[in-house]
């Protein structure tokens, strides 16, 4: 345990912490718009549970990050699965007679979460992994404190989106955006990317009008059924 006395062990957990903070952000939308639609029970308990098991993937995802992102087509599905949650999760919304989901939804959250958080960290693990220095203690101490950071975000995120509903829609593009950049960062296509830098931006915008858009489009054809099926 002397390395617990050393400056560099100190210094280094800042570091994953504040690099935590820095890159959970959209996390932290994730989490918010799975867990919005449960009651305050199972939201608090969809938020802690779906927070700490992907905290411990995080961790055995750092372990094999380096080789993870050497295969190709893996951040292409990664992207395309985000692309499907951000769609999905723009268009759930509770059943008409106001009542909550079930149980199976929280655990149907926390499955979105932690597929989420998966394809959401590939990038994000190699600077932890990088900062860590193959310091196991180091990794799983810093990825442990930022639980709680993400779990105050998320909390937050979800109040706010009850007072200003345009939030969930913000929500939904960062994941589009995201979900497009990831599928053009794949390892099949990184030198073009690399060498046409326009294309990163492109992809990332599609991603959102793809996203946003399709969400938009459902939410409008779920309305005018509903105001069809009453006035019958």
């Amino acid at each position: 345990m002397e390395f617990l006395s050393t400056a560099d062990f100190w210094i280094g957990l800042v570091k994953i912490i504040w690099i935590n903070i820095i890159l959970s952000g959209d996390n932290a939308v994730v989490i918010a718009l799975a867990a919005r639609s449960l009651p305050p029970e199972q939201q608090r308990k969809a938020i802690v549970f779906g927070s700490g098991a992907a905290v411990v993937l995080r961790i055995v995802l750092t372990v094999v990050a380096a080789k993870l992102m050497e295969l190709s087509f893996l951040q292409v599905i990664g992207g395309v699965l985000l692309l499907w949650i951000g769609y999905q999760l723009l268009t759930d919304q509770e059943d008409g007679d106001g009542e909550h989901k079930g149980t199976g939804t929280m655990w149907a959250a926390i499955r979105t979460i932690l597929i989420a958080d998966l394809v959401m960290s590939l990038d994000n693990v190699i600077a932890v992994a990088a900062t860590a220095h193959g310091n196991m203690v180091l990794l799983i101490l810093g990825l442990a404190i930022s639980i709680p950071l993400v779990i105050f975000g998320s909390t937050l995120i979800i109040k706010l989106m009850g007072r200003f509903p345009v939030i969930v829609t913000l929500g939904a593009a960062l994941i589009g955006w995201v979900g497009g950049e990831t599928i053009v960062n794949d390892n099949l296509m990184h030198g073009y990317t690399m060498a046409h830098p326009w294309v990163h931006y492109a992809a990332a915008a599609a991603g959102v009008v793809l996203v946003v858009g399709m969400g938009k489009l459902m939410q409008a054809r779920s309305a005018s059924r509903k105001e069809v099926a009453g006035e019958a």
